[in-house]
């Protein structure tokens, strides 16, 4: 078997042969005229004349060469131009010596190129276009994977991931299948009359999240800013301010965070803001709004996930964050001392960061919600781990804040929003204060949102969902399903 170095020295000759003859590997332009895809959905038509005897009709087709096979005077090539596959046929007798020659010494799998010639039907009922001319259009120098087995290298697929869609039918659809979700989301909310809005992904502080964040330098104004870790959450409630009902926004964001099958340090969220509207309406709509873009996206609202078959399909729980705690580890949260809670983590075998109440009462969180499978709406999450979420009027200590679990993972965050400046001036103080104490992951404090709030913002219901969602319908790691997840960089 050659190496990559002697087929790349291969391919260059054939390279300097194509210029030897005047011929451009690199055109700008090319001729077609229709698509792989509208060829094979328009093949009766377009074979109908000659089948009726009459003038054959002819076209210029493109793609990239994915199989090349034949002997003789006769070449058989199946093309690829991303929305369809065609087969092409090439006779020394209909090309010409020269021509058909040529194709032989200068052509290899994964050479773009385009055809012209007319569509027939061969004996084994597969559909081809017949060539009478040829043209390159981009030569290849490196060989594409093995067909049967590709990229099995998992951070050389990541690397290479061009190559690992162009082999991998399934991981193509995948990725289409994720725009069509994002488009869901999107025309939903449209309908819905949200305004889709842009905001900031450079801030002086970040808000709307307890994430480390990435740190850089300004130089024009010579000040360090932080990438976002949401998307844009305190700018969309200062548009609330501004007047605007209803807005929204999907972009990408940044944590400067560990890597996990569902966390990245980069990736695309969605988060909206509903002028007069509480947490209650809120799960109404957002169930409605998963379920629609769910069914639209994959035609389903059944999936298996995770090892847990997931019916988005029912109307689904309210769980109590507080009493599932209770229930699962004798717990409540509430009123149990630090002393208390990092023992009980220590009897489960948690392993947990701070020992401030905040961080153990995540903790303890997280290991319960492992352990159910959902569709369930987590409802009364404690106001210590909400900075940014109304208190319940019949308990201050819990918050009017929603969250999605599925296969034992947070999929939604949403809340009816604090629009009390002197409250949130308050808690900020407390995220002050841990942040002082060495937390990296607590909420910066925003002064400048305080005092938008005591200019005043409606009552508003804020909801948030990520990639993630994503990843878990198609079960699937969440680096799987990005396009190019960050590598580093390969050792010398």
């Amino acid at each position: 078997m050659s190496s990559i170095d002697e087929i790349r020295d291969a391919r260059i000759k054939k390279l300097e042969l194509l210029r030897s003859r005047g011929v451009n590997p690199y055109p700008a332009e090319a001729n077609r005229e229709i698509s792989l895809k509208e060829a094979t959905e328009k093949f009766d038509d377009l074979e109908k004349p000659a089948r009726r005897g009459g003038k054959k009709e002819t076209k210029w087709i493109s793609g990239r060469i994915m199989s090349i096979r034949g002997q003789g005077a006769i070449i058989f090539i199946t093309l690829n131009d991303g929305t369809g596959t065609f087969q092409g046929l090439l006779k020394k007798d209909i090309l010409s010596d020269d021509k058909f020659d040529f194709f032989n010494a200068v052509v290899d799998i994964g050479d773009f190129i385009e055809i012209q010639g007319s569509f027939f039907t061969t004996k084994r009922g597969e559909k081809t276009l017949e060539a009478k001319d040829w043209r390159m259009l981009s030569k290849s120098l490196r060989p594409l994977p093995e067909k049967w087995h590709g990229l099995q290298d998992v951070e050389e697929r990541f690397r290479k991931r061009y190559l690992d869609i162009l082999m991998n039918p399934e991981l193509k659809e995948l990725f289409e299948k994720k725009a069509k979700f994002w488009s869901a989301t999107r025309n939903f909310l449209k309908k819905e009359n949200f305004l889709e809005v842009e905001t900031p992904t450079l801030e002086i502080t970040t808000g709307g999240a307890e994430a480390r964040p990435f740190q850089t330098h300004h130089n024009d104004f010579d000040i360090d800013v932080f990438m976002r870790i949401s998307v844009g959450e305190l700018w969309q409630k200062r548009l609330l301010a501004a007047g605007f009902p209803r807005v929204f926004e999907i972009g990408r964001v940044y944590r400067n965070e560990g890597s996990s099958p569902e966390h990245t340090q980069e990736f695309t969220g969605m988060e909206f803001y509903a002028g007069y509207m509480d947490y209650r309406e809120g799960m109404e709509f957002t169930e409605k709004m998963i379920k629609e873009v769910a069914l639209e996206t994959f035609g389903t609202l059944e999936f298996e996930t995770h090892g847990h078959k997931v019916d988005l399909s029912k109307k689904w729980e309210r769980i109590s964050y507080v009493e599932t705690i209770k229930k699962m580890l004798d717990v409540d949260v509430l009123s149990s001392t630090e002393k208390e809670m990092m023992k009980k983590l220590d009897e489960v075998g948690v392993k947990y960061e701070g020992a401030n109440k905040e961080r153990l009462t995540d903790s303890l969180w997280k290991h319960c919600r492992k352990q159910i499978v959902g569709p369930v709406w987590l409802v009364d999450v404690p106001r210590l781990v909400s900075p940014l979420s109304k208190a319940k009027p019949e308990n201050p200590l819990l918050t009017e804040r929603v969250q999605l679990i599925l296969a034992g993972a947070e999929m939604t965050n949403g809340f009816s929003e604090l629009n009390d400046p002197i409250d949130q001036s308050e808690r900020f103080e407390v995220q002050r204060k841990l942040i002082e104490k060495g937390d990296e992951e607590a909420m910066m404090p925003d002064d400048e949102f305080v005092e938008m709030l005591e200019h005043g913002m409606p009552p508003a219901f804020g909801f948030a969902y990520g990639e993630r969602l994503f990843a878990f319908l198609v079960d699937k790691p969440l680096r799987e399903t990005q396009l190019f997840p960050l590598m580093k960089p390969k050792k010398e």
